[in-house]
């Protein structure tokens, strides 16, 4: 290769990457297999069939349907690999605003995508780094030889004193890189360059003066040899021209003596004088570049402040624009399972009630548009003879059933207005809502109890309508689906059911025994209580998942039905009755919701549902017969 070619802008010949007959790049290993990915909070984790190829990673729903095209894909040269500070199978991927969360199924697995995935980074990026425009183009090593050769200087010291002189790279911009490299090069340093291109030019000088004294040295000898000749040869020549350029020699043949000279020839230039005045100028002028340069100095720094003034703007200006992206990327990314309930969860206690207080108003919406075609529906339930919610009835957990009917009757019908320990939350008319607080290990387990007065319904139907399956959809907001586990007797049954994801709460799902008994007063004064008790139970055919949270829950709905006499020999109508309903509840949430969301969330929603499920009570038992 010439010298010519060696030093071109480009630096080196077009580079093509070595690919083989498939396609695909020489020294890359691909790799494909099952990672789970992170799809929206309504799925989340999902299995897909993940392929990394050509410096691209590709993911298919299933390896079957590689055949169809991927669903999605990453070129990996700008890519930011990190892999999860906590849980050790999971590494996110993020180029720009598009990151992909993924879960390998063990670390070792993870290990061997993040090892292929640097790799193919790694080799793509050796051979760019390679193959490119360099970014420094240099003065051809021939002229610095040239300078050397004419005696102004030896090649080595030309390259100390910086005449090999270097241009960045116009593709390079404006960068805090330049901007350094800018202060590295003093004024000073400057000088000292044109302190060197100084020296050169003296020599240059030097050698033009001896050039010059030479020439007029050598004119000066040719003149006094030219007065000789003509004075000794004077009468040898036949003829002599006007001109006085030829003469005849014996032979016949005739030569040229010496030039015509004009008045302003060799003779009329003082060529000392003028090389003198050439030197003189020239040092004139390199003077006055020293005197600018002193004076540069003097203003460097001035000049060094308002530089440092614009930097520091541009910093400022960097910062905040790091700060936007990064609140994009937060806001782009709000979706992940980073800003989820969880134990590392990026999201704070305000944003996660904001969240799930949108969600909860979402929800709300949608039922007040379906409720009506709710009240419409007809449905018939048998309702069992009263003797049969009498007792307990013969199955595995009788006993514990026992237990809790009489834990409620025992202690949540006690007055708890003279309790320092309960607090009132909410009075609403009729409706008052008491709550302890209550932790345990961080997790909020706040017994709830809510006093209520209906008018126009009995004890009687509202357990009836709170216990029994066939109505639960009509007036529970919050299920998304449940089903009946096993039917232990005619009053008793195990119930599986999930609730609703709220975002960015997990979705939790609770398996209770429900019971429904009716407890005959002692006095023939007070009236009887009909009471429906829902408590955790486990069940082979229920085992938790990985997909919900399982709630604990102990709740019990307790109503007495008192009747005023009416007037003359009237019927008893339902003007007459009053419903008087106890409703507690102890939930234990589980997961890692923040305590005061949870509060907030009770608060709001316990007052709600009371409101909502006696209203509908109300609905479904006008124009009926009344059931006592």
């Amino acid at each position: 290769m010439s010298d010519n070619q060696s030093w071109n802008s480009s630096g080196s010949e077009e580079d093509v990457e070595p690919r083989d007959e498939s396609g695909h790049l020489i020294g890359i290993v691909d790799l494909s297999g099952v990672l789970s990915k992170w799809t929206n909070y309504i799925h989340g984790w999902q299995d897909r069939w993940v392929v990394l190829k050509n410096n691209t990673l590709s993911y298919y729903k299933s390896q079957d349907e590689t055949e169809y095209g991927c669903r999605g894909s990453l070129c990996l040269s700008k890519a930011v690999i990190t892999p999860h500070e906590f849980d050790e199978c999971r590494l996110d991927i993020s180029v720009n605003d598009s990151v992909w969360y993924l879960r390998a199924q063990d670390p070792e697995h993870r290990h061997q995508w993040i090892d292929s995935i640097e790799l193919h980074r790694s080799i793509r990026e050796g051979r760019r780094e390679k193959g490119g425009i360099q970014g420094t183009i240099f003065i051809s090593p021939p002229l610095v030889r040239l300078l050397a050769d004419s005696g102004y200087g030896s090649e080595s010291s030309l390259r100390r004193h910086g005449s090999m002189l270097s241009l960045t790279s116009a593709t390079s911009g404006f960068s805090a890189t330049s901007t350094s490299s800018f202060k590295g090069h003093s004024l000073k340093e400057k000088l000292a360059e044109m302190e060197t291109f100084r020296d050169i030019l003296c020599r240059q000088v030097d050698t033009l003066q001896k050039y010059f004294d030479g020439c007029s040295d050598a004119v000066s000898k040719d003149e006094l040899q030219r007065d000789k000749i003509v004075e000794d040869d004077e009468d040898d020549f036949p003829n002599t021209r006007t001109d006085g350029e030829f003469l005849h020699n014996n032979n016949g043949s005739k030569e040229k003596l010496f030039q015509s000279l004009s008045p302003k020839g060799i003779n009329g230039i003082d060529f000392k004088g003028e090389a003198i005045t050439f030197k003189a100028t020239t040092a004139g002028i390199l003077a006055t570049l020293s005197h600018c340069i002193d004076l540069m100095v003097k203003r460097e720094d001035s000049w060094q402040k308002r530089l440092d003034k614009e930097m520091e703007k541009r910093r400022r200006i960097e910062e905040g624009y790091k700060s936007a992206l990064k609140e994009l990327k937060i806001k782009s990314h709000f979706g992940g399972p980073d800003y989820e309930e969880g134990p590392n969860s990026l999201i704070n206690e305000d944003e996660f009630f904001d969240a799930v207080e949108a969600a909860l108003d979402r929800q709300d919406k949608i039922e007040e548009q379906s409720h009506t075609e709710k009240t419409r529906i007809q449905r018939s339930s048998p309702v069992p003879p009263g003797d049969v919610y009498s007792t307990t009835g013969t199955h595995r957990f009788s006993d514990k059933v026992e237990e809790m009917v009489q834990n409620h009757m025992t202690y949540s019908l006690q007055d708890v207005g003279g309790d320092a320990n309960w607090q009132l939350v909410v009075e609403e008319g009729e409706m008052k809502v008491y709550r302890r607080e209550v932790e345990e290990n961080g997790i909020v387990l706040d017994p709830l109890k809510a006093t209520h007065s209906v008018k126009g319904v009995t004890g009687h139907e509202v357990c009836h309508y709170f216990w029994d399956t066939a109505y639960r959809n009509d007036w529970e907001t919050t299920i998304e689906n449940f089903n009946v586990v096993e039917n232990l007797s005619e009053n008793a049954a195990i119930v599986y059911q999930t609730h609703k994801r709220v975002w960015p709460a997990s979705q939790r799902d609770v398996l209770y025994l429900s019971a429904m008994r009716k407890i005959l007063a002692n006095n023939e004064n007070d009236p009887d209580t009909w009471l429906v008790c829902n408590f955790s139970v486990d069940h082979d055919d229920a085992q938790p998942s990985n997909r919900c949270v399982r709630a604990k829950i102990n709740i019990g709905m307790i109503c007495q039905t008192l009747v005023s006499p009416p007037e003359g020999d009237k019927e008893i109508s339902r003007d007459n009755i009053l419903c008087k309903i106890t409703y507690v509840a102890n939930v234990n949430p589980g997961g890692w919701a923040p305590a005061s969301v949870l509060r907030a969330v009770a608060k709001r929603e316990y007052p709600k549902f009371l409101k909502r499920f006696t209203s509908y009570v109300q609905e479904k038992t006008a124009g009926k017969p009344i059931l006592f």
